[in-house]
């Protein structure tokens, strides 16, 4: 009996060994991530950076030369149009004279003075000659009362009183010439700091005010100074109006339709909807971060509509632009991550009886996470997500979880 029990100690031992030895050796199932194929809605765009920026925005330029107060804006000032202030400008004060061209001037207004003299003297000139021609006139209308002289000396003395006159009134204008030239002359000597000071009565200055509602975006010049005619003083914008501008490869451009929705994303608020408005047919040059020379086109997209709560994008913003290329509501999708090229074909490892089988499958329009598979599969098949080296037909594989896609 004790013999009979030694024997089946030694077979149940054994058969421990031989259990071990086999678990040891066996190959185990891999582990795997596991996804199904769903039907569901699936949306082809293409993605760039963007800008956002106010689609009208105003220059208010100084219409003339002139000298400007220090600014009244600050950038983000709110606007009424006709109502609020940009600029008040001034008369530029008077340029420096240099001592020769002071003395020039000096001589100028001597010269002046002198010419007035001179035509004061043929004023006093010119009414003597009148006042002797009138006297003539009076003596004779006398005798021509008593027919001593002839009705020609009357005429001829009527005719000497009207060229005295005229020469009088030449004389008088004269007068009022040279002293036009004087006070031209003198006014050419005035230095800057002879000019008038700012608020005094003779300082003549001209508000320029918003030609818009809006916000103030930039203000070029804010202290005081003096700017040549066409200075931009302010740039306005409706915060309420924007654009997004987005540069495409020409290649990607092609593809884009207007009218085309899109999603205005990560610019650090709520995802935004816009729709293209023009695809400009103009191409240029952009050297890409690699040093690749590469052919842009701009591509402008109209905001949506939005309540005065919703809270927009600044302008010149960086946003992230998706504009749809191609959507549908109902397609059977597959997981990016489960597709590997094999030749020519697209190929997915499917889980049938815990083993990875190998399956040629037919994809058409794709994202940045699904494919649409037009043949292949059955809705419902599992198919393996990121399979490794080590995942190979017939492979014996266990799942780690299953998402519902």
């Amino acid at each position: 009996m004790a013999r009979w029990l030694k024997y089946i100690l030694l077979a149940l031992v054994l058969g421990g060994l031989a259990f071990a030895a086999y678990e040891a050796l066996r190959p185990k199932p891999i582990p795997v991530d596991i996804a199904i194929v769903t039907t569901g809605p699936l949306t082809v765009t293409v993605d760039e950076e963007g800008i956002a920026q106010y689609r009208d925005v105003y220059t208010v330029s100084a219409p003339y030369a002139a000298r400007t107060e220090r600014s009244p804006l600050h950038v983000g000032d709110r606007l009424v149009a006709d109502r609020s202030l940009i600029a008040t400008l001034h008369p530029i004060d008077p340029s420096f004279i240099d001592m020769r061209s002071e003395r020039e001037l000096a001589a100028a207004v001597g010269v002046a003075r002198a010419g007035i003299e001179l035509a004061e003297t043929d004023l006093t000139f010119a009414a003597t000659d009148l006042k002797q021609a009138e006297s003539e006139l009076q003596r004779a209308e006398k005798l021509k009362a008593t027919n001593i002289i002839s009705a020609a000396a009357l005429e001829a003395a009527r005719t000497a009183v009207e060229l005295k006159q005229a020469a009088l009134q030449r004389a008088e204008n004269q007068v009022a010439l040279r002293q036009s030239e004087l006070v031209s002359a003198q006014v050419r000597l005035i230095q800057p700091d002879d000019a008038p000071s700012v608020g005094s009565l003779s300082d003549r200055c001209v508000p320029l005010l918003s030609p818009t509602d809006g916000v103030v975006i930039s203000v070029p010049v804010e202290s005081e100074a003096v700017v040549p005619a066409g200075t931009a003083l302010a740039e306005i914008g409706d915060p309420r109006r924007l654009e997004v501008v987005v540069d495409l490869l020409s290649s990607d451009a092609v593809r884009v339709r207007e009218g085309a929705t899109a999603i205005i994303a990560d610019w650090g608020g709520p995802d935004l909807t816009a729709k293209v408005r023009r695809i400009e047919p103009t191409a240029f040059t952009k050297v890409s971060a690699l040093g690749i020379e590469e052919q842009r086109v701009n591509v402008r997209l109209d905001m949506d509509p939005t309540d005065a709560e919703t809270p927009l994008p600044g302008h010149r913003y960086r946003v992230f632009v998706r504009i749809a290329l191609w959507q549908a509501d109902a397609v059977r999708r597959v997981p990016l991550g489960a597709l590997f090229r094999s030749g020519d074909a697209w190929n997915v490892y499917v889980v049938e009886d815990g083993r990875a089988v190998i399956r040629i499958v037919d994809i058409d329009h794709r994202d940045d996470a699904m494919a649409e598979l037009r043949d292949g599969l059955p809705q419902g098949a599992r198919v393996i997500l990121f399979p490794s080296d080590s995942v190979t037909d017939g492979v014996s594989v266990v799942s780690r979880d299953v998402d519902a896609l």
